[in-house]
């Protein structure tokens, strides 16, 4: 039997697989079609993005963190939440469907018309996963849920590429989208064990109201709260589309997922298991604290060096990368990257708040933090999109301490303790970025004969290189427990594979 710290290894292991190879492809991939395409083809998929993230959770309703977080869920459970899905997206999806020609008008583009009834078949599609997700993640089967994503994301994005070359500009996008959900949703049934019971329509009440009834509670508020988050994300791109136009969207869309790129890959990594952990060690409370603020420290000691780094960097890399056209982009990148830093350390709190079945915390905290971004980004419009972004930047970061006051109500975690495990990484990792900067800036003062082009190139190379070993300089130093379990872990899944 495996104990709890090996399985959790091997989850984060998985996870962070996973989300790697996600966000490897996604970096190929992504400059391949920034190349390909213009910011007004990834602004009109982003316009729409706030309507099918609201819709998706709609649809599952908080039923699969429900499933996750109840000890032992049973068969009915799992049935009743497959069944309510797929009724609720197809039904969703007809609203959405009708709907197109007022969303078209609220931006005033006729040619969101199709685009949307198109883009907004994903989550009819993911409906017959969501169940199955479920049971893979309360069974620990992360290493399936990874092949899973890894699979589905490099097919879709070859498809997207191809579909981009051929001249279908946003149409590539969407269809990107729509393929990564359906081949994902496939090998999610190829890989669960679990299989749905024959749905009867004159005996509902058993199938899916009864089951159901249990989970609501816990689950509308987790449902509502999704919502308010993905509007939340969501925001700058619903206000910047209606304002600005599809061009300024683009370009705020391409800057903010090449920062939620890294901001995810640490982020998903953690929720593969860390919800799942909580919930274990629920009559646990100290040894459940000493795990949380490990993950904390993982957190942390990943989150900070990989968004301040890429914000570093950010420049050169968006310009070499898919040209001088995304140049805003890259202005607002920097911005965003700080912002990136700290979505991991909020994602893990809110996870710990929901392992203790408070969801009512969670959904009023994401419903204020909602209403005072929507009120900053509405009064700020008009100063421009850079003053936007760094309002939401902030806000955010001081949310991160709003979330760790209501863990340390639930679980005893001491703001004094929070600092101590994300302040030294922080610091860390901003000392370096500094350096790296300066040194950077003799660089291009010394290189002053070469070609704009190359320099860039050596600027890019150099300062990646030199934040990395001073950073890994500095954690070795000072003695850092993470790095070296880290680095332990993997020196262990390396003889491991050896073996196999």
């Amino acid at each position: 039997m495996e104990t709890l710290k090996e399985k959790t290894a091997k989850g984060l292991f998985w996870g962070g697989m996973n989300n790697g190879v996600q966000q490897l492809l996604g970096l190929a991939f992504g400059i391949i079609l920034g190349r390909l395409l213009d910011p007004s083809d990834y602004g009109m998929t982003a316009m729409l993005a706030v309507f099918s993230v609201i819709a998706n959770e709609l649809q599952s309703s908080g039923f699969k963190t429900g499933l996750i977080n109840l000890e032992k869920p049973r068969h009915e459970d799992y049935n009743a939440v497959f069944w309510f899905n797929i009724l609720a997206g197809a039904a969703i999806y007809v609203v959405l469907f009708i709907a197109a020609p007022l969303i078209a008008d609220f931006y005033d583009n006729q040619a969101l018309i199709p685009l949307s009834r198109y883009v907004f078949l994903g989550f009819v599609f993911s409906s017959f996963g969501m169940a199955q997700s479920a049971y893979l993640t309360k069974q620990m089967q992360i290493k399936q849920i990874a092949k899973c994503g890894m699979t589905a994301t490099l097919s879709s994005s070859i498809m997207g590429v191809i579909l981009a070359a051929l001249g279908f500009g946003y149409w590539a996008l969407a269809t990107q989208y729509l393929m990564y959900i359906a081949v994902n949703t496939l090998l999610l049934w190829w890989f669960s064990e679990w299989r749905p019971s024959y749905l009867r329509f004159t005996n509902l009440r058993f199938t899916i109201y009864y089951p159901l009834r249990q989970l609501f509670p816990f689950s509308v508020r987790i449902m509502i709260s999704a919502i308010l988050t993905q509007v939340n994300a969501n925001i700058m791109n619903l206000l910047l589309g209606r304002f600005y136009g599809e061009a300024n969207t683009g370009h705020y869309n391409q800057a903010y997922q090449w920062s939620s790129k890294c901001f995810l890959l640490v982020g998903n990594m953690l929720k593969q298991v860390d919800q799942t952990v909580l919930v274990g060690l629920h009559d646990e409370r100290e040894r459940q604290l000493q795990v949380l603020r490990k993950m904390m420290r993982f957190t942390a000691f990943i989150s900070f060096p990989l968004l301040f780094g890429l914000g570093l960097v950010s420049h050169e890399f968006i310009i070499l990368a898919i040209k001088e056209k995304w140049a805003f982009a890259a202005s607002l990148l920097p911005i965003l990257c700080v912002c990136g830093a700290f979505m991991p350390l909020s994602a893990l709190l809110t996870d710990a708040v929901i392992s203790h079945k408070r969801s009512d915390i969670y959904l009023w905290s994401t419903l204020v933090l909602g209403l005072l971004q929507i009120g900053l980004m509405v009064g700020l419009w008009q100063q421009g999109i850079r003053t936007m972004v760094i309002a939401y930047t902030l806000l955010n970061i001081i949310w991160v301490f709003v979330w760790h006051f209501f863990v340390r109500r639930l679980m005893g975690y001491r703001l004094l303790d929070f600092l101590k495990d994300i302040v030294p990484f922080a610091l860390a990792a901003a000392g370096v970025m500094l350096f790296t900067w300066w040194i950077g800036e003799f660089i291009v003062y010394s290189l002053w004969f070469i070609d704009d082009y190359l320099k860039l190139w050596i600027l890019l190379i150099s300062r990646v290189l030199i934040a990395m070993l001073l950073y890994y300089g500095i954690m070795h130093v000072a003695g850092a427990v993470i790095l070296k379990e880290c680095i332990a872990f993997i020196c262990r899944k390396g003889i491991s594979s050896g073996k196999d």
